[in-house]
């Protein structure tokens, strides 16, 4: 299993996970069985449906996880370190000239040689570490701490999932899965956010159209960057501009070039050679047939430096040359000039892929160079040849489906800002909560009924209809039977007592597998096969669920002794108010 991220770590939490833990294990509780449940409570982008992902970085994370040495040492007294590294660093700048002291105290010099007056590192009283007085022996036991006790249940990446269906439980002494807590979210949250955008813009554009995740550049950090090129992809889109993401993860990576290659240029004098040998291994003078074309379209009031700026790229890449057309004018010059170099490569046995827009009315500019296309190209008598038109420029799920309306001619898509930094939502708000605690099931009591959790171990069923599509998934306690097709199952809505059904499946799908058991109980599967598997889901579900305006709400439920059992434990955990 590839460790992608070495930040993922036991101590990467927040620190109340782990004062939890040593006031678990000071009381001696900390051994007590307990059962988390992680899910959100709505789903993102105003949408219907949310794509669950992250869980194989779940299990590589449980799998290493371990204390090191130096971990310990910093819980112990790592913050009195951190002071003393910087007392040193102060005596070394002092020694050097670039802090001096005089009878006012200490004054160091900054970049541009003015003098400023700083402090000599003391341990402020927050400083002090909340470790300091715990007892010695909390801290042998994190060191052996590991997941060989922690069992987990988790919904296959690539799920389309729904609000309050747990997409990992995760059952092991209570103090263990209380470490485990932030790291999980952290992992599970953007994954399957980035995700279902992914795979909303993928119903946007439709499923013939090639999309590429243009995202490296405006992610947040490069662990955004690799994190939202991964997920992109399992989430429908096709390929990515992150070279280090195909690397690492068997994408496939594509890209063109940018404004300032193509302005790089000015006249055809900037080429070094004008020849290219044809796929026949024939020399050629390419610029010269460029030329000759260009005359004969009538296509001379193009800027040359663009024209030669082409002609180098074709001339680096004849098999895949794709031009961005937008440099200078993307009707009067960038698509003529694309022509004239593709018909060029054309003649000697190449096949140009095409053009990219990158600014204007891309539905208009689409429709119009194809326009442009067809006369150039029944001017040299070319048939069966159709260059792609690619489109990127900041554009959104909105963008998209406006294209749509206008009749677009557009291919390919390039998409990055609103993709991966998710800008209509930035947060997909997985929680994690308790349970169950020594065989005991907990539930958290809220005014807002989104806000409370349905207790005890669960385990999750999608019941699909005659018609083959999804009717809602059913939420049972992990000791009920399971349902099965053909048979009369009541389906309740977990909190409006009047919300109710009997359905009568044709197909069950269990939801909930165990990936964990001390130790992995799950394949490992490839990155291409998940991509797959969301798209077959976003075919097995009905449209009105899916689409982006008012879909249809996706029905959970839960069975009638889950119900009941629910509603039970609310009475008598809510305490009665006397009124006089």
């Amino acid at each position: 299993m590839l460790n992608l991220n070495s930040l993922v770590q036991p101590l990467l939490t927040d620190l109340y996970q782990i004062t939890m833990a040593y006031a678990y294990w000071k009381n001696r509780v900390h051994e007590a069985p307990a059962v988390f449940d992680l899910f959100f409570r709505k789903n993102p982008f105003d949408g219907e449906f949310t794509v669950c992902a992250g869980l194989e970085e779940a299990i590589r994370f449980v799998t290493n996880f371990k204390f090191t040495d130096s971990d310990i040492a910093y819980l112990r007294d790592g913050l009195y370190q951190t002071l003393e590294a910087k007392q040193a660093e102060f005596e070394t700048l002092l020694q050097h000239g670039l802090i001096k002291k005089d009878t006012e105290g200490y004054q160091a010099q900054a970049i541009d040689g003015t003098w400023h007056t700083v402090e000599y590192p003391q341990a402020p009283s927050s400083v002090r570490s909340v470790f300091q007085d715990c007892d010695p022996d909390f801290f042998k036991w994190l060191k052996d701490v590991d997941c060989s006790q922690v069992k987990i249940h988790a919904i296959p990446e690539g799920t389309l999932v729904f609000p309050k269906i747990p997409l990992l439980t995760v059952e092991g002494p209570v103090a263990i899965c209380q470490l485990l807590e932030t790291t999980l979210l952290n992992l599970v949250n953007y994954a399957s956010l980035v995700a279902t955008n992914a795979a909303r813009f993928r119903l946007a554009a439709g499923p013939d159209k090639l999309l590429v995740e243009f995202g490296l550049r405006r992610a947040q950090g490069p662990d955004g960057a690799l994190s939202s090129s991964e997920y992109c992809y399992l989430g429908g889109f096709d390929a990515t501009s992150n070279v280090l993401a195909g690397k690492l993860l068997g994408m496939p990576v594509r890209g063109t070039h940018a404004h300032s290659f193509v302005s790089s240029f000015m006249e055809f004098e900037d080429l070094p050679t004008h020849d290219l040998v044809g796929t026949n291994g024939q020399k050629y003078d390419f610029v010269a047939m460029v030329k000759s074309i260009r005359t004969a379209l009538n296509f001379t009031r193009t800027n040359t430096g663009e024209l030669a700026a082409f002609i180098a790229y074709a001339q680096s890449f004849p098999n895949s040359f794709l031009a961005l057309v937008d440099t200078y004018d993307t009707l009067h010059s960038g698509v003529p000039n694309f022509i004239c170099v593709a018909i060029a490569l054309l003649n000697i046995g190449y096949k140009p892929l095409g053009i990219r827009l990158d600014s204007g009315d891309l539905a208009y500019l689409s429709k119009e160079a194809c326009h442009i296309f067809k006369t150039a190209f029944d001017y040299y008598q070319i048939s069966g040849y159709k260059p792609i038109i690619m489109a990127s420029n900041d554009i959104n799920e909105e963008t998209l489906h406006s294209l749509k309306q206008q009749g677009h001619e557009i291919d390919a898509f390039g998409i990055g800002t609103h993709l991966v930094t998710c800008q209509k939502q930035p947060a997909l708000g997985c929680v994690y909560k308790l349970v169950e605690i020594k065989q005991h099931q907990r539930i958290k009591l809220s005014q807002e009924k989104s806000k409370m959790t349905i207790p005890g171990q669960k385990r999750a069923y999608r019941l699909i209809g005659k018609e083959g599509y999804p009717l809602l998934d059913l939420m049972m306690a992990a000791g009920e039977s399971e349902p099965t097709p053909g048979s009369k199952i009541l389906c309740r809505h977990p909190f409006e007592a009047a919300k109710r059904a009997y359905v009568i499946p044709s197909q069950v799908i269990p939801l909930h597998h165990c990936v964990w058991n001390g130790h992995r109980t799950y394949p490992v599967v490839p990155l291409g096969k998940k991509r797959q598997f969301v798209l077959d889901q976003l075919k097995l579900f009905r449209e009105d669920h899916l689409r982006p305006l008012n879909p249809t709400p996706y029905k959970i439920s839960v069975s009638d002794n889950l119900y009941h059992f629910l509603h039970d434990l609310w009475l008598e955990e809510s305490p009665i108010d006397e009124i006089s």
